[in-house]
């Protein structure tokens, strides 16, 4: 008798990544998948070894995830929902270690600065980790006992350690915004409030951008964001990635793309699917 193996979710990082405990919210009957590259949580979707990919692409702190945008049009995957989750800094150590012990602590380049007030603090030195989930790994291993790593609860919890101190990052609103991606894409309406994302490349006539968004004014359409890259290695051919609200079955959504479909060389949808309530109201 064949036994169906548990759906799986790809992400990139180690077991107690932010990317992990993405997975673990938003599909908490999934089983994980921990890949070292983003090209690779792609990979492991289009070979058959997850179902569904876990993708940061933009943090209220740091900004847009660096080369995302570009990876998603040529993936082949499409988005199905997006996910939003608080970044909360924990700071862990081997077991019966206290605050005071610690004197040093590891974590990924991006964490240390918004944990910065708390460790002047306690007069505790940083420094960079490739992965702050891959530091508790190796803490958890050499059992220095002077020595702390700024990460996700998650992480202590996999790797054995103990968390002595609880959301100390300086700003309690950082938040990163995940999209979760599937081989085949799902056009159905979900929710009453439904996102599209697209990329399109403009034409290369004057005014080509100005047009083109034109049609999303005066439909009414809100666009929440708007990223620009150039490809394929040329100054004059640029491509641009959307987030619109909307489905494409309504009429202003259906109206606002054919204008847009006029100043372009290329129209793709990546997604279309229901916004997170996290996103608040527009």
């Amino acid at each position: 008798m064949n036994v169906k193996s548990a759906p799986r979710i790809a992400f990139q990082g180690a077991l107690g990544a932010y990317s992990h405990e993405a997975c673990l919210q938003a599909r908490p009957d999934m089983t994980p998948v921990p890949c070292k590259t983003f090209e690779g949580v792609i990979r492991a979707v289009r070979e058959g070894r997850a179902d569904l990919a876990m993708l940061p692409v933009e943090n209220t702190t740091y900004g847009r995830v660096a080369d995302i945008h570009r990876l998603l049009p040529e993936s082949g995957l499409h988005i199905i929902a997006e996910a939003f989750v608080r970044v909360r800094i924990a700071l862990m150590a081997v077991p019966g270690v206290k605050l005071g012990d610690i004197r040093h602590v590891r974590a990924h380049l991006v964490l240390l600065p918004q944990a910065r007030s708390f460790l002047n603090t306690h007069n505790i030195t940083s420094e960079a980790a490739a992965d702050s989930a891959g530091a508790a790994a190796e803490l958890a291993i050499s059992g220095a006992r002077s020595e702390g790593v700024l990460a996700s609860a998650v992480a202590a919890d996999i790797h054995g350690l103990e968390v002595l101190a609880r959301d100390i990052e300086d700003q309690d609103h950082n938040t990163t915004r995940f999209l979760l991606m599937a081989p085949d894409i799902d056009l159905a309406r979900r929710a009453e409030r439904m996102l599209t994302t697209f990329v399109f490349e403009v034409r290369n006539i004057p005014a080509a951008l100005y047009k083109a968004m034109g049609g999303f004014a005066t439909n009414g359409v809100n666009m929440t964001k708007l990223e620009s890259y150039m490809v394929g290695g040329s100054f004059t051919a640029t491509q641009f990635y959307a987030d619109i609200e909307g489905h494409p079955d309504d009429p202003a959504v259906q109206r606002a793309l054919e204008e847009l479909a006029y100043f372009t060389n290329s129209l793709d949808i990546l997604g279309v699917y229901p916004a997170h309530p996290g996103r608040g109201d527009s």
